[in-house]
């Protein structure tokens, strides 16, 4: 019966496949917002964009599926009940998975970002574009899908063989 409830909340069952080397996935978005017409209004933008969405209403939620869901980017509302958005970002970042230490992290708040919001990649400020939000987002999973050069190698252009 879980596998129903995940399903019928907009989840990914436990031990489903991510969406890293998937060629023409767009990447999978956990989005946390204790407001359920924000949280709507990004998952629609974002699956438009042919990202997979799972959404969470709170941070305690998010820390809770995270390892199931294993996003490539989480957006954070920063006022929350139980847990918000900074202590959240700040768990993800101490996690003890390095792959959830890398997920990319979107400050999403009305408010400006709090000092004490250390380890978050961007802020957008509500209300915002859905555009602004969906690159955002895109331009955090590109960079978490290119492995990084090696050290001591310059990159170089493609060039004749």
């Amino acid at each position: 019966m879980a596998g129903k409830k995940w399903a019928k909340r907009g989840r990914i069952a436990k031990g489903a496949p991510t969406l890293r080397g998937v060629a023409g996935a767009s990447g999978r978005v956990l989005v946390v917002d204790d407001n359920k017409v924000i949280r709507q209004l990004i998952r629609v933008n974002l699956e438009l964009e042919g990202f997979e969405v799972v959404t969470a209403a709170d941070g305690a939620e998010c820390l809770e599926i995270v390892h199931q869901v294993r996003p490539d980017v989480v957006t954070l509302d920063v006022v929350m009940p139980r847990l918000d958005g900074v202590r959240t970002a700040a768990r993800l970042r101490a996690d003890t998975d390095p792959v959830m230490r890398r997920v990319g992290i979107v400050m999403v708040s009305a408010g400006t970002l709090p000092e004490a919001a250390s380890g978050v990649d961007a802020y957008v400020a509500k209300p915002f574009e859905p555009a602004d939000l969906v690159e955002t987002v895109r331009r955090l999973v590109r960079r978490g899908s290119v492995p990084p050069e090696p050290r001591g190698r310059a990159a170089s252009a493609p060039g004749p063989a």
